[in-house]
């Protein structure tokens, strides 16, 4: 199921590293502005929310962080969530697998933490997780050497996140499909 949805195409990614909310460096100041359901991009933001104290509902890793191995603490601070799951999701894309398994877990939420391993690349998940997560959640996601962004799951966010899943190449229509998400 490791089957490519959307690829990125390079005439997009400048408009990815612009930040979709605030920066935060400070995780305390990031949880008392944050929401539930809580899901968070990245192994440092994710390391950093849980050295604070907060498991996220939702957490998507790929044990790297700008292209290096992230040390093994940050790895051994993944030990809190409820349940993990391990997909493919190869740089640049977005596959069905890790699609269905977030939808899953932005569903059970409310019951279990969940922690996504990703073999490959987390990076795009943000878009699709700000599509599926409930209006009034939180996503955050790190910009790199500047801190942690914060996107209030809102009709703004969600509807950004939507044109530029949209400008993607591939089938959009199924990856709208698989979010349980209209187009």
């Amino acid at each position: 199921m490791t089957e490519a949805v959307v690829e990125l195409q390079p005439a997009l990614r400048p408009k990815l590293k612009e930040p979709m909310g605030p920066i935060y460096t400070d995780a305390e100041e990031l949880l008392a502005a944050a929401s539930k359901p809580l899901i968070t991009v990245g192994d440092m933001v994710t390391y950093y929310l849980l050295e604070a104290g907060r498991v996220p509902e939702v957490a998507l890793v790929d044990e790297r962080t700008e292209r290096s191995a992230v040390d093994d603490a940050v790895v051994a601070a993944f030990d809190g969530f409820d349940r993990e799951v391990t997909v493919e999701n190869p740089p640049a894309v977005l596959t069905t697998e890790l699609l269905e398994t977030l939808q899953t877990a932005i569903a059970e939420a409310d019951e279990r933490s969940t922690l996504i391993m990703v073999d490959g690349e987390e990076d795009l998940a943000t878009l699709p997780a700000l599509v599926a997560a409930p209006t009034g959640g939180s996503v955050i996601y790190g910009q790199p050497d500047e801190g942690m962004v914060l996107v209030d799951v809102d009709l703004a966010s969600t509807d950004r996140a939507r044109d530029l899943l949209s400008r993607m190449n591939g089938e959009t229509r199924r990856l709208w499909s698989v979010l349980s998400v209209g187009e």
